[in-house]
C-alpha cells in the first residue's frame, strides 16, 4: 500500500512538472514575435543574384531617409561602383573612376583636419571616403533619438535573425499599439520586433500581443522617395528595396561566391566521374 502511494505521488509530481513547463512554454510563446514575411528576394537561393535596379532604389531610400539617423561605417563610396554593386559599370574596372560614384561622393561633406593648422574642417567627399556618420558622437546620437543610439546598418541583415526579410517586414510592419498595451510616448509598437510585452499588457494574460517596441518611429510611408526609374514607391516597395541594399552591403561578394561554389561543385562532380572511370579501367577483369 505504501509503495502504491509513493508511486502515485511520483506520478502526480511528474504531471505537475510537465504542466509547469507547458505553462512556461505558453508564457514564452505569448512574449514572442511575428515571423518575418517571405519577400521572395532575387538574391535568395544558391543561384540568386542581386537586382541592380533594386539596389539603386534601395540606396536612394537609405540616402534620403535612413542616413539621417543610421551610419554605415564599413561602407566606402567606391563600394557602390564595384562589381555587383548598385552603380557598377563594366566600362570602369576601377570603381574610383566611375563618374556616378564620384558624383555621389561629392554630394557629402566629410569632416577632416587641416594639415597646416590642425583645425577641424569639412571637404567634399571622394570615392575613397567611408559613408559619414549623421552624428558627431554617441552622445549627440542619443540626444536626437530619445536616448537610444541608432544601430549601424553596415551588416544589419547579418546581425538580425531573418536577414533582409526581417528588415523589410519590420520597416513595413509598424502598427498602432493594441488596446490594453501601455507604450511610452517615445516608443513605437511593431509585431516583428523581438520583445516581451507582458509587463506592459493589461488585458488577458494569455493573449499578450506579439512583438515589442522601438524608439524609432515608422521611417517609411508611401511616396517617401521618388524613384528615378518610375517604380511606384509604395511602403512595401521602399521596405524591400532598402532591405535588398542592406543585404548587398553586408555581403557584397555573395553573388561571386555563389558562382564560384557552383563551378567548384561542377568540377568535383566531373573529377568524381573521371576517377570512377579510371577505377573501372584499372581493375577491369581483375578479382
Amino acid at each position: 500500500m505504501t509503495t502504491l502511494m509513493t508511486k502515485s505521488l511520483k506520478v502526480v509530481a511528474g504531471l505537475a512538472v510537465v504542466f509547469s513547463l507547458t505553462a512556461g512554454a505558453h508564457a514564452m510563446a505569448s512574449e514572442g514575435y511575428k515571423e518575418p514575411e517571405d519577400h521572395h528576394f532575387t538574391f535568395e537561393g544558391p543561384f540568386g543574384t542581386f537586382d541592380q535596379a533594386q539596389l539603386q532604389r534601395g540606396y536612394k531610400v537609405y540616402r534620403e531617409v535612413c542616413s539621417a539617423c543610421h551610419s554605415m561605417h564599413l561602407m566606402s563610396f567606391r563600394n557602390l561602383g564595384q562589381k555587383g554593386g548598385p552603380f557598377y559599370d563594366p566600362k570602369y574596372k576601377n570603381p574610383n573612376d566611375n563618374p556616378v560614384v564620384k558624383q555621389i561622393a561629392s554630394e557629402f561633406d566629410i569632416p577632416d583636419i587641416d594639415p597646416d593648422t590642425g583645425d577641424d574642417i569639412t571637404r567634399k567627399g571622394t570615392t575613397s571616403d567611408r559613408f559619414p556618420s549623421p552624428f558627431k558622437n554617441e552622445e549627440a546620437a542619443k540626444a536626437s533619438n530619445s536616448g537610444a543610439i541608432p544601430p549601424d546598418l553596415s551588416v544589419i541583415t547579418k546581425a538580425r535573425e531573418g536577414g533582409a526579410n526581417y528588415v523589410a517586414s519590420l520597416l513595413a510592419g509598424f502598427q498602432p499599439a493594441p488596446d490594453g498595451l501601455t507604450v511610452a510616448a517615445t516608443q513605437h509598437y511593431n509585431p516583428y520586433v523581438h520583445g516581451a510585452l507582458a509587463t506592459s499588457w493589461h488585458g488577458d494574460p494569455h493573449k499578450v500581443p506579439l512583438g515589442g517596441v522601438l524608439a524609432m518611429p515608422p521611417p517609411l510611408v508611401a511616396d517617401k522617395v521618388s524613384y528615378d526609374d518610375g517604380t511606384k514607391a509604395t511602403l512595401r516597395q521602399e521596405s524591400e528595396d532598402v532591405a535588398a541594399f542592406l543585404e548587398w552591403a553586408g555581403d557584397p561578394h555573395a553573388t561571386e561566391r555563389k558562382q564560384m561554389g557552383v563551378a567548384v561543385i561542377a568540377f568535383l562532380l566531373l573529377m568524381a566521374g573521371v576517377t570512377y572511370a579510371a577505377y573501372r579501367q584499372v581493375w577491369r577483369g581483375k578479382h
